[in-house]
């Protein structure tokens, strides 16, 4: 053999050689064909931490965050969504898109190259709307079509609900929320995130918890006893985490008892998951918290939006041995089982082509479900058909949706309430309408453009002259007012002028009611708001009121639908409805106070300065403090008005003594004209024991279904032993103490229509748990009267 030739050999098989050696090698393990051990091992701690830590938020303000050069170059798979986590492609592992969605899906209406188009979302009635129907089925449709909208837009988690408790009326994002009972919350989010997870989205509950004000939000401490903590701000979350399986929690801004949400291992792994045995994944709120590694360790699994020092401080205390390997590992698989349930990662098609017209109808007639009838004096709904309106009021031509922030959307419409009357057969006076249509534009054209998220200031009400009410009152059939309000994210409420009537409002209604009464007819007025309102002071001048809240985008339509009478008024309060600020039980305290000589907690531009808010009220927040202690409310929780009369048969008990459950059923008849749906409610007064407790408490409740006059149905309650359990801090236990409950059967807080009562011969421990989240000392709290 030519040895040259068998040197040129040589080489030539080599490489070859080579090759064939590299492709002989084990490939890197690949997310949802290995076994996810496997892929966590393949990872470095780089590819870890970046997992853990968003790509980032890009705000253009000064002193806004920064974001990773890198990762601003990676096209947004959803543009304008709230924000995405890290790929990881050597893995198999894509990035995830979470979206905006308390009131609907929350993206950019523009795209770069798509200029022609507007990308839109459907405006969805606000949450207290929604819990005001107290009907979980409701929550469930209104939820399977946000999960279907969120699909269609390529969005794998959408950020709602929040079901924080309505501590206080001026709560700037209590729209947001569902009611100031834990029960109705938990019920009505556990439907919403079971809506939307039928549809492959996953949702998040937030904000995990005791996050009641808007004022200085990154540095607010909530203090609070561990009862008030248990029984009143986590069950809601307790009862969603369990019935609603969210694929997420969001850990809140502040902090409780001294300590960050996000960085509380009592509150997000001893509680959270060893108590009430979640298994999903928790995210941070976008910028919250002080430090990425005091997070992780506390169970926070992935923080967001992400920013470029939080990674640096990941990487170097797992490094370090600061952050354990088993931290890491533990958030990085619970990051990846989210990653594995996502439609990202699933390959779902999606067409940028949602159902709005069809998403609209559903927000329409939840709308109408929501809404509350608060007066209804001389018959003075339904209107008759084809009547002549004269409608007053800015918000009367510029519908409040929903509110602003993160729950805003961009939609293809907002049909006002003068559209609404219109379709619906009314004639609205053409020149009132033009009026103000023009006043509306004016004056929104003085106002300057907001800072991202923040609300433009509110219009003042139109002025009107004496004499152009007069002839109003001549020419049209009735007068209806839109008394309109806004909120959100940044601020809290103010009770001058917002939960009050401005001076222009007073001055419009008391001349209106006089020029119309005079004529002998009607003045309706519409309460088109986020959150409750004075009404005690002019209630009486008007001859009806109808809580619109915010209904969102056909919130026209479904006002126009309840006062014409095509639906009758079926929604009920969720929360109380004060006669004074003052009668609130935590007016004292709220939104808390600035704490001067204190270290700043966090150099976020947003953070404010630290502050501390007392829960002095302790259990009793809105009707559990108005029953207790004896203050009237203007309107109480679970009130709310028909165009029908019900009755109530007495309440029937499967036993006398608690065992492992009982049943309490009661029958519901329709005493009126028109088909309409009742509400029962069941609440609970407990015996006088070791433990204070209110003197009633809501423990089930129903919507019954469209009653013909004369039709009846029979509702069925089933309690257990937990439902009558109060946590004793003493011992750390949910305990039921012995003696006898009453149960009453009502249509309100305070309309009881019957009652019964259970024995409980022995004390029983229901659950244990563990001690946390105590505060730091010891706290004053309200007290009960004397029974």
């Amino acid at each position: 053999m030519n040895t040259r030739s068998t040197r040129g050999l040589w080489f030539a098989v080599v490489p070859l050689a080579v090759a064939a050696v590299v492709r002989a090698q084990p490939a890197d393990p690949q997310l949802g064909k290995s076994p996810l051990a496997d892929v966590v091992a393949a990872m470095t701690t780089e590819e870890k931490v970046k997992l853990l830590v968003g790509m980032g938020m890009k705000l253009d303000f000064p002193g806004a965050p920064p974001i990773d050069p890198e990762d601003e170059k990676v096209p947004e798979k959803v543009p304008g969504a709230a924000g995405r986590t890290h790929a990881i492609p050597r893995l198999g592992i894509p990035s995830l898109t979470f979206a905006d969605g308390p009131a609907g899906v929350r993206i950019a209406p523009k795209r770069n190259g798509d200029e022609s188009r507007s990308y839109h979302a459907t405006g969805f009635p606000v949450a207290t709307l929604l819990a005001s129907t107290w009907d979980t089925k409701v929550l469930e449709d209104v939820g399977a079509a946000f999960g279907a909208e969120a699909a269609e837009y390529g969005v794998d988690v959408l950020l709602a609900p929040g079901l924080n408790i309505h501590r206080n009326p001026l709560g700037g994002r209590n729209f947001e929320y569902y009611s100031e009972d834990p029960l109705v919350s938990g019920k009505m989010a556990a439907a919403f995130v079971r809506g939307v997870q039928a549809k492959g989205v996953g949702t998040s509950l937030k904000h995990f918890a005791v996050n009641n004000q808007e004022f200085n939000r990154l540095q607010s401490n909530s203090i609070l006893g561990e009862r008030a903590l248990r029984e009143i701000y986590l069950r809601a979350f307790a009862i969603a985490v369990k019935e609603g399986a969210p694929w997420t929690v969001m850990s809140s801004y502040n902090l409780v008892n001294g300590t960050y949400t996000s960085q509380s291992r009592d509150l997000l792994t001893t509680i959270l998951r060893d108590e009430w045995g979640y298994g999903g994944v928790v995210m941070s709120d976008w910028f919250a918290g002080s430090d990425a590694v005091a997070q992780v360790r506390a169970g926070n699994d992935i923080i967001m939006p992400g920013l470029p020092v939080q990674t640096s401080a990941l990487v170097a205390a797992a490094g370090s041995g600061a952050l354990t390997s088993a931290d890491l590992d533990r958030a990085v698989e619970r990051a990846l089982g989210l990653v594995l349930q996502s439609p990202t990662f699933k390959g779902r098609a999606y067409f940028d082509q949602p159902d709005l017209w069809g998403h609209a109808q559903v927000a329409r007639r939840a709308a109408a479900d929501g809404m509350v009838l608060l007066k209804n004096a001389g018959g003075a709904l339904p209107l008759a058909p084809a009547r002549q309106v004269a409608l007053f009021g800015n918000a009367s031509y510029q519908l409040f949706a929903g509110g602003t922030g993160s729950g805003d959307v961009n939609k293809v419409h907002v049909v006002s309430l003068a559209e609404g009357l219109a379709g619906a057969g009314y004639s609205v006076d053409a020149g009132l309408k033009e009026a103000y249509v023009k006043y509306v534009a004016e004056q929104r054209a003085k106002n300057p453009q907001p800072m991202w998220f923040l609300p433009l200031p509110p219009i003042p009400e139109m002025t009107m002259a004496p004499d152009l009410l007069a002839q109003q009152a001549t020419r049209a059939d009735v007068a209806i007012l839109t008394l309109g309000r806004s909120s959100g994210e940044f601020s809290d409420r103010k009770v001058e002028d917002d939960f009050a009537l401005t001076a222009i409002e007073r001055s419009l209604l008391t001349d209106l009611t006089a020029a119309f009464h005079a004529k002998g007819k009607k003045v309706i007025v519409v309460l088109n708001v986020g959150g409750v309102v004075e009404v005690a002071s002019w209630r009486d001048s008007v001859d009806a009121i109808l809580l619109a809240w915010q209904p969102g985008q056909e919130g026209g339509h479904a006002i126009a639908d309840l006062l014409r009478g095509s639906v009758s008024p079926s929604g009920r309060l969720a929360t109380t409805f004060p006669v004074r600020y003052e009668d609130v039980p935590s007016a004292k305290n709220f939104p808390g106070r600035e704490l001067p000589d204190a270290k700043p907690l966090s150099d976020s531009p947003f953070a404010g300065k630290p502050t501390e808010v007392v829960y002095e009220e302790g259990l009793y927040v809105g009707y559990r403090h108005h029953d207790t202690f004896g203050v009237a409310p203007a309107y109480e929780f679970g009130y709310g008005l028909s165009y029908a009369d019900f009755t109530y048969g007495p309440p029937r008990t499967s036993a006398t003594t608690l065992a492992d459950e009982v049943a309490v059923s009661v029958t519901v008849t329709n005493a009126g004209k028109v088909p309409c749906r009742a509400v029962p409610q069941l609440y609970a007064g407990a015996p006088r024991g070791k433990l204070e407790r209110p003197r009633s408490e809501l423990k089930a409740f129903a919507k019954t279904r469209l009653l013909q006059p004369g039709e009846s149905e029979e509702v069925t309650f089933t309690l257990g032993p937990s439902d009558f359990a109060a946590f004793d801090p003493a011992r750390s236990s949910w305990v039921v103490e012995p003696g006898t409950y009453e149960l009453r059967l009502g249509a309100s807080s305070r309309d009881i229509k019957g009652t019964a009562r259970l024995e409980v011969p022995t004390e029983r421990v229901v659950a244990a748990a563990h001690r946390a989240l105590a505060p730091q000392a010891s706290i004053r709290e309200m007290k009960p009267p004397k029974r």
